[in-house]
């Protein structure tokens, strides 16, 4: 029970990881603020509620990325705080700069503002992405090796229309420079395409991408995927806050599969499981770089098996009648 006696916030705690950071914060005796847009909304807070654990150290907290201050109440006397609330989708979207980059941007600044104004605050994990680390000016060849020190380029972004990645890229530069003016502790985590079972009860992006593949579509038209288990990274964003040598950015991201891979593991379920994208593959940057996952291994996690985290994938939106 490392976290008895302790306070921790949770934004935009409804959320796919966030709920899986928040079961797991109150298992090791966290007490938790959870923050979300509207408490009296049963399919935001029902899960929550019924985590082991809640009944005792769970608060839920009204608050709004885009209003100045709205966090005050959930951060005042935490230990540290956990920003994962920001808008995700790689859709079309009519205005990129509402709909995502200032929800981002402006959200991390006003969760670090707030730190900043309350003393207790020791360290401050950011939910961030394996997009701003994979699109840097110069395009990833075979040999490259992406790491942490691998930054992508905003101006790349806003050639090729890549308006989440953008509103991620410049979170996550804004928070930086943020906390390097003001001398906060900031860790950042960059988790690629999360899969794994899901707490809440309606679908969300990654676990949507999957759902697809179930329904014959590939939504990236790739031959080659990567995905990380989402009790890996919500695991990791808790050890980046118990290991006090914890410091920077972290990849979260698990190993190259196969379309193919996939759906061998998802016909176990659907024996007539079909694909109706065979063309010829688009997606050449997934298979040509090599990436370090070596960081956040040294946290301690150890990565689940994709085909278990299909699996449980699978398991996990049957129970709750998701497809």
């Amino acid at each position: 029970m490392n976290g008895e006696g302790k306070v921790v916030c949770v934004t935009g705690a409804s959320g796919y990881i966030a709920s899986w950071i928040v079961k797991l914060l109150l298992l090791r005796g966290y007490t938790v603020n959870a923050t979300v847009r509207d408490p009296n909304d049963k399919k935001k807070t029902d899960h929550l509620l019924a985590l082991e654990g809640a009944k005792e150290r769970l608060k839920l907290f009204k608050a709004n990325l885009l209003e100045e201050g709205s966090f005050e109440h959930a951060i005042d006397g935490c230990d540290a705080v956990f920003h994962t609330a920001s808008p995700v989708t790689l859709t079309v979207v009519a205005d990129p700069q509402a709909e995502l980059i200032d929800p981002a941007v402006k959200g991390t600044i006003n969760i670090l503002k707030t730190c900043t104004k309350v003393s207790f605050v020791k360290r401050v994990i950011v939910t961030s992405s394996i997009s701003t680390v994979m699109f840097p000016r110069s395009p990833l060849g075979p040999t490259d090796l992406v790491d942490e020190t691998t930054f992508s380029d905003p101006s790349l972004c806003e050639e090729k229309k890549l308006w989440y990645v953008l509103s991620k890229t410049l979170a996550e530069d804004a928070a930086w420079r943020f906390a390097n003016a003001n001398e906060i502790d900031l860790i950042v985590m960059n988790p690629g395409l999360v899969i794994g079972p899901i707490l809440q009860p309606t679908l969300n992006f990654s676990v949507d991408v999957i759902v697809n593949f179930i329904n014959g579509k590939n939504f990236f038209n790739r031959r080659y995927h990567r995905f990380v288990d989402v009790r890996d990274v919500a695991l990791a964003h808790i050890k980046a806050l118990e290991t006090p040598s914890a410091n920077g950015r972290y990849i979260i991201e698990g190993p190259i599969v196969t379309t193919n891979d996939v759906e061998k593991v998802l016909r176990e379920f659907f024996p007539d499981l079909c694909n109706d994208d065979k063309r010829e593959d688009i997606d050449m940057i997934t298979k040509t770089y090599k990436l370090s996952v070596e960081k956040v291994k040294s946290l301690g996690i150890e990565f689940t098996p994709t085909e278990t985290s299909l699996r449980d994938t699978v398991l996990s939106l049957k129970e709750k009648c998701l497809i």
